[in-house]
């Protein structure tokens, strides 16, 4: 636990108060202007709808956009944006997909893309600006997957989906400009979670691991575990405490699954032994941002090699508003350095 942790949780024993969101610490002017642009965009709390209803509430993504229609900006560009594809798997079943190429010939390297959303809402369109800052930042072909989501498709759909995706990557690199032999993954929040579930189910089939993995605020702990960011981020916006249970009621098809160290990376022990070099990305104002830190030292006590970075003054969603948050920026620049490093650029 960290000097700030520890600080805060000293204060509430002796105030006899829990930290939650008045505890919380305050966002930093750029975040905070995406929230209060997210709060006049009239999104009930998620935690109150049905999937459906959840679905169809404005998101952080389309806060950021409301910002740079404003300032009459436009998203960031890439060379090419191929809309529509599908990633054939071999359930004959299909995943939508997004791929981003970057200016030039290629073989670039290649990196699997999976979004985040409880693993319960969201799509390509939601997670749009982090695929396009990959792709520039790493200069790397990004393939951006979609999977099946709960309630319809319990725990482990999206999983099998995005490994599937990861196969089919490998597969077909070449013929997307890519390199089969440099394959990386990236998630964010759900999809960092599933990020590292591929790599954990690549060596457990023995097949070609990812060089490296990018876990931002990664789900690691699924099993209900107090931990001080759940206290302190209590009621954070954009996401919460409440929203997490919610989450986990609808993805959960019975208590035991959320034991599963494929959900609960917390608890998969001897297998985090072997897993790729991981950059893990964590915001200070997110209910997830402990179980981060447990994971990132889960996996240099199992002997991989992590590089941790935490940001003050930003909330859970933040690493794909570069346009507008400048620890974004920043952040997607760390990411991007590793996954050079490991591409061998």
């Amino acid at each position: 636990m960290n000097t700030r942790i520890l600080i805060l949780t000293a204060c509430a024993v002796l105030s006899g108060t829990s930290l939650n969101a008045q505890t919380g610490a305050p966002p930093d002017p750029q975040m905070k202007a995406v929230l209060d642009k997210l709060a006049t965009l009239g999104g009930k709390p998620i935690e109150t709808l049905s999937p459906e209803e959840a679905r169809k509430q404005p998101s952080p993504a389309d806060a950021v956009l409301a910002l740079l229609k404003e300032k009459n900006l436009q998203p960031e560009e890439v060379g090419n944006i191929s809309n529509a594809r599908k990633i054939e798997l071999s359930e004959n079943r299909q995943l939508d997909a997004r791929i981003y190429t970057p200016k030039g010939d290629g073989p670039f390297p290649v990196i699997l893309y999976i979004h985040g959303g409880g693993w319960v809402i969201a799509d390509l369109d939601t997670y749009d600006a982090s695929p396009r800052a990959l792709c520039n930042a790493a200069n790397a072909v990004v393939v951006s997957t979609h999977y099946r989501q709960a309630p319809e498709h319990k725990f482990p759909a999206s999983h099998l989906d995005t490994y599937g995706a990861y196969q089919w990557v490998l597969k077909n690199a070449a013929a997307m400009k890519g390199d089969p032999k440099r394959v990386a993954v990236v998630g964010e929040s759900a999809g960092g979670n599933m990020a590292a579930a591929v790599s954990m189910m690549a060596k457990e089939a023995g097949i070609q691991m990812p060089v490296h993995q990018v876990l931002v605020y990664p789900v690691a702990d699924m099993s209900g575990t107090p931990t001080p960011s759940k206290e302190e981020n209590a009621e954070a916006k954009p996401l919460n405490k409440a929203m997490l249970n919610w989450f986990g009621k609808h993805l959960l098809t019975k208590p035991d699954d959320a034991k599963n160290p494929r959900l609960s990376i917390l608890l998969a022990g001897e297998e985090l032994k072997g897993l790729p070099p991981t950059t893990i990305i964590l915001a200070q104002i997110d209910p997830l941002r402990s179980e981060g830190e447990a994971l990132a030292k889960a996996l240099q006590d199992a002997g991989v090699k992590v590089n941790l970075k935490s940001y003050d003054g930003v909330a859970h969603e933040f690493f794909g508003m570069g346009a507008v948050v400048d620890k974004a920026k920043e952040a997607v620049g760390v990411a991007a350095a590793d996954l050079k490093a490991a591409f061998g650029n």
